[in-house]
């Protein structure tokens, strides 16, 4: 027999430097390939659009038929084409490897399981899929559901929309690890100290509960029949603190981001600007979870990765508009005069506020002061107020307690509850009297039960409560993560995760600060709605709904 034994050097040489090729090949495949968005089946899937520009054109059964949006793929299947379970109806995937591994095939079982996953049927061609899209026949020669439309396509749109069905599928998913899941929480300079202690604090001791408890590896799914399973991966937190001005943050993210490679973004904290982050994170492809800002972009409901629990001072703006524009009607008020500090969320309140009220014939007189403007400039503005208007002040409570010696305004006056400390708002016995305030969260008397696990849990691991509902939202914030993890076994995709958390955030009993919280595709702001408040009288830090929970 031949000796095996040491290879010669240059044989070695060799198969060294076909690894490296083989490498370098993969690499540049795989960033040879074309992101799923921007090819041509893209607009057919999510939009309804053909790449000619006309709507898709669909029949159900009944012979009814639907166009454009109403026709998308992305309606039943979802942004990540993995479908989804509602009662008795299982919506299939339709991504590359779920359509061509049909029963028959040996990778089967290495699928990640999915609610609308099928084990059942025969592998998709090409061939087969184009007769399922048109005539609903699947791959057995069965017919669809009717809900499954019949798509009028001619061959090249056909042959586009399949091919991104076969590129929606991920080879890999940055942030996802055979053994960890990696998560970024973010903070700008412009966030406030204690609040980023606080969310720092219950974050770290979160993820370092939950990875005391890793039970390892579980058995896989080889049946429909079998109950979801849970891939035990630990939890990895970076924290990204940013510096400098807004417009570095893009470079800064994209330099972190390919350093440390993450699944989402957990939390954060942020100050006047949250826009960048929203902005790499929807470029990205990167979820962003509920972070702490007061002023979310205005325009995150058109977007897909960035989920908020409010609207923050603009959905404040909305509830002092409704009760204004209530008031009005009634010739009660025809002016309205806003303070506010110019770089703070208090200017983007101010300006949705003045959009919506302006359209409605008030006028609008804005007092923006410096942040370096001395508290004596805040004092000169109130008393500039006409006795007629009502006055809005979105100020912090710094800024309140300095004009507390004077007599507040004749007119009605309405405080941004985010800004000024909600029911601890530092106001004199005779301005408690006097004021009205938006109040985008649930009555203490409502959160009060809701809120008690996350006090407990904070007691037990000895966290002090230094900003306490930036601290309760990022407890929930990891909760609800948790619980949609545990839902996605293996398949750790970002659009996955986000539709998981549609699907599952309606049905929590525990929502923190909120009394309800939903999501769906195209509402990003979890709660809804908010209370006008007012101070009883003799109650220090209480406040009473002076109307219903409304939903601007």
């Amino acid at each position: 027999m031949p000796q095996v034994g040491k290879l010669p050097l240059a044989i070695l040489r060799g198969s060294i430097a076909a690894a490296l090729a083989c490498v370098a090949l993969a690499a540049a495949a795989a960033a040879a390939r074309p992101e799923p968005d921007a090819l041509p089946g893209a607009g057919i899937y999510r939009d309804g659009v053909l790449p000619s520009g006309a709507p898709v054109q669909a029949a159900r059964a009944g012979n009814e038929v639907i166009r454009g949006a109403d026709a998308a793929c992305v309606k039943c299947h979802r942004r990540s084409g993995l479908g989804a379970r509602e009662g008795r109806i299982t919506i299939p995937p339709v991504t590359g490897r779920y359509l061509y591994h049909g029963r028959s095939s040996a990778e089967e079982f290495d699928l990640p399981f999915v609610d609308g996953i099928r084990f059942d049927h025969e592998a998709y061609s090409d061939a087969t899929l184009a007769r399922a899209i048109r005539e609903g026949v699947d791959a057995h020669g069965r017919s669809l559901i009717p809900l499954m439309p019949r798509y009028q396509l001619a061959d090249g749109d056909m042959a586009a929309l399949i091919d991104y069905l076969g590129k929606l599928d991920r080879p890999r998913v940055p942030g996802v690890g055979a053994t960890t899941l990696h998560f970024a929480t973010i903070v700008t300079p412009e966030a406030d100290p204690a609040a980023r202690k606080g969310m720092l604090d219950v974050l770290t001791q979160f993820v370092a509960t939950k990875n005391s408890f890793h039970i390892g590896a579980v058995p896989r799914v080889h049946s429909q029949r079998t109950m979801h399973y849970m891939v035990n991966r630990q939890w990895q937190l970076h924290v990204w603190e940013l510096t400098g001005a807004p417009d570095t943050w893009p470079a800064q993210l994209e330099r972190k981001f390919d350093a440390e490679p993450v699944f989402a973004v957990l939390s954060g904290v942020g100050g006047r600007t949250w826009e960048p982050i929203h902005a790499f994170c929807e470029h990205r492809h990167v979820p962003c979870l509920f972070p702490n800002v007061e002023a979310p972009p205005a325009t995150a409901d058109e977007d897909f990765y960035s989920l908020y629990f409010t609207r923050g001072v603009t959905l404040e703006a909305d509830l002092m508009a409704h009760r204004l524009l209530a008031e009005s009607a009634g010739s009660a008020v025809r002016e309205v005069r806003q303070l506010f500090r110019t770089g703070d969320v208090g200017e983007v309140g101010a300006a949705a506020l003045a959009s919506a009220l302006r359209s409605r014939g008030i006028r609008i007189t804005d007092s923006a002061l410096a942040r370096a403007a001395p508290e004596s400039a805040l004092v000169d503005a109130l008393q500039r107020a006409a006795p007629a208007e009502a006055v809005i002040l979105w100020l912090r409570p710094a800024d309140l307690a300095a004009l507390q010696p004077r007599a507040p305004p004749a007119g009605a006056v309405y405080l941004s509850g985010l800004m000024g400390g909600m029911e601890r708002v530092p106001l004199a016995p005779t301005w408690r009297a006097h004021v009205h305030m938006a109040y985008p969260i649930g009555l203490p008397d409502e959160r009060r039960i809701n809120l008690d696990y996350a006090y407990g849990w904070f007691r037990l691991r000895h966290i002090p409560v230094v900003a306490d509902r930036v601290q309760a939202d990022t407890f929930l914030v990891c909760t609800v993560l948790a619980e949609a993890l545990n839902h996605m076994a293996d398949a750790f995709y970002p659009e996955y995760l986000i539709e998981r958390l549609e699907d599952m955030l309606d049905k929590r009993l525990i929502t923190g600060y909120y009394p309800r919280l939903a999501l769906a595709p195209h509402q990003r702001f979890a709660s809804k709605g908010g209370y006008v408040v007012k101070f009883p009288v003799g109650a220090k830090s209480r406040v009473a709904a002076d109307g219903g929970w409304i939903v601007p």
